[in-house]
């Protein structure tokens, strides 16, 4: 069980996908082996939710897609309606319309030669749009999912900013190896000053006494489901704080959660070797959730 976990799906094996606005089919789509971000990872991402028909929070991920790319001086030379028109092209070549999960890619180009300063690029950039029917597997909320303490950090805003969502996805992925070799499915990373920032793929809340607990945001994606988090639980009373705490003020948490856009809000089951009440019908956490879900509703409802 992960963050991610997933129901797979044999359609898959038959999608097109768009490459700089041109449909291949997922056995012809190739990139150039020149491309900055196979070369670098010099780029950004998105991953967006397709569901009843209606890309979920479009706006907010184009917005930080747009603010990523300025941060790493990237020009994307495209409007946000023109990204949205290529990838309902590809969804419709799919004929996709629910439990689809669409994995926006758009690099700094290809190269002349593989060197890593940019005046060494020949052309535009190249975007990818890749859709997968991708459901979540339902016992991710039953089961939860464990999280502990890695010694990986997230690097402060002078060697590149945790805001910008950009394809160099090293320092979670050392995150994650770590995660992996203690049986974590999250590894929980510290920012520079040892206060708790984020998991390494999801970012992380805390509940003790009924309140909910999460990290200034400085230094951790500014993620759309976490923005989401905030916004239900201010809507409906329940007390939440941003603020610098280390893993001895929560050690004692009575539940957690994580988000993501691909699963919304997940609950953490056990904390290291801590069992938690995340996963219980009645925790404050599959409240938040059922919230949130709620929240999807009506934003599906007045699109």
């Amino acid at each position: 069980m992960s963050s991610h976990s997933y129901i797979e799906n044999s359609k898959n094996q038959e999608i097109y996908i768009n490459i700089n606005g041109k449909l291949f089919h997922r056995s012809e789509a190739k990139i150039s082996v020149f491309d900055s971000g196979f070369l670098l990872g010099d780029g950004v991402w998105e991953g967006i939710r397709l569901h009843e028909s209606k890309l979920l929070f479009i706006d907010e991920h184009l917005d930080r897609l747009f603010n990523s790319a300025k941060g790493i001086s990237l020009n994307i030379a495209l409007k946000k309606k023109d990204i949205i028109s290529e990838i309902k092209k590809v969804l419709i070549k799919n004929n996709m319309h629910d439990d689809v999960h669409i994995r926006l890619i758009i690099s700094r180009g290809d190269k002349i030669t593989p060197y890593q300063n940019p005046n060494a690029n020949v052309g535009p950039i190249n975007f990818v749009i890749i859709p997968e029917h991708k459901k979540t597997n339902p016992n991710i909320y039953k089961n939860g999912i464990t999280i502990g303490r890695v010694k990986t950090i997230r690097p402060s805003d002078n060697i590149l900013s945790t805001h910008y969502n950009t394809l160099s996805k090293l320092n979670c992925i050392l995150a994650s190896i770590e995660a992996n070799k203690l049986n974590y499915d999250e590894g929980i990373m510290n920012d520079p000053f040892g206060n708790i920032s984020t998991c390494n793929s999801t970012n992380l809340f805390f509940i003790k006494n009924g309140q909910v607990w999460t990290s200034t945001g400085k230094f951790c994606l500014n993620g759309v489901t976490r923005s989401k988090a905030l916004l239900v639980c201010d809507k409906n009373e329940i007390f939440f704080k941003e603020t610098d705490f280390i893993f001895e003020d929560i050690e004692n948490c009575e539940e957690a959660f994580v988000t993501g856009t691909f699963a919304g809000i997940i609950p953490v089951s056990k904390i290291e070797k801590r069992s938690l009440q995340s996963t219980d019908s009645g925790s404050l956490v599959n409240k938040i959730r059922l919230l949130y879900n709620k929240h999807i509703q009506e934003y599906i409802n007045t699109r």
